[in-house]
Order: C-alpha cells, then structure tokens, then sequence
C-alpha cells in the first residue's frame, strides 16, 4: 500500500464531489487548527489518528457525504488500484479525507 500522502491525495480527489457547505467547513477547519495549535507547533505533520484530523472528521461526517466519498473511490477505482482497497475501509477512507482538507487549510496559510 502507498504512504499515507499518497492516500491523503486519493481521498481528496475521490471526494472532490463531497457536498460541504463552506461556512460549515470553516469553521469545523478553524476549530481542527486549534485543537492541532493546542498540542504544540501546527505545522507539525498531520497524524490520521490525531485529534486535530479525527474531530475534523467527525464533525464533517454524513451518510450523504461518506456515500460521495465512497463513490469518489468507486469511480477511480480503474485507475487507481488502491481506491479499491480504500472504498472498503469507509472509515479510513474518511480520516484521509479530513486529512487533506486540514492539510490543505494548513497550505493555504
């Protein structure tokens, strides 16, 4: 299986079609830095077990937005073998994707 980065990548173009509101997401985004600020340096790398990613992925978690993840990775599943493995770990498959959205934010900074 690739690196986590790799997958953190996957995860965000399977889920380019995840329906997010935008006020929403900023502000799940603005508390995920602070519990990521609270333990020290943010821009420090990112844990998928960290509390910055799993409360990020908690607060933004659906069945509708988990079924679009989901299918993200049905669609790249030709493409992308690992895709494959992922749509059947959901679980995993959602921490990724609130991963690279955190990553994102932290980019983007």
């Amino acid at each position: 299986m690739p690196d986590v980065e790799e997958l953190v990548a996957l995860a965000l173009l399977a889920g380019r079609d995840v329906p997010l509101d935008e006020d929403e997401l900023r502000g799940a985004l603005r508390r995920s830095l602070l519990l990521l600020a609270a333990g020290g340096d943010p821009y420090r790398g990112l844990e998928l077990d960290g509390r910055a990613v799993t409360a990020l992925a908690d607060e933004l978690d659906t069945p509708a937005r988990r079924e679009a993840l989901l299918a993200g990775m049905g669609s790249l599943a030709g493409e992308a073998p690992d895709a494959e493995a992922l749509a059947a770990e959901p679980e995993l498959a959602w921490r990724l994707y609130a991963c690279g959205l955190l990553a994102e934010e932290l980019a983007a900074d």
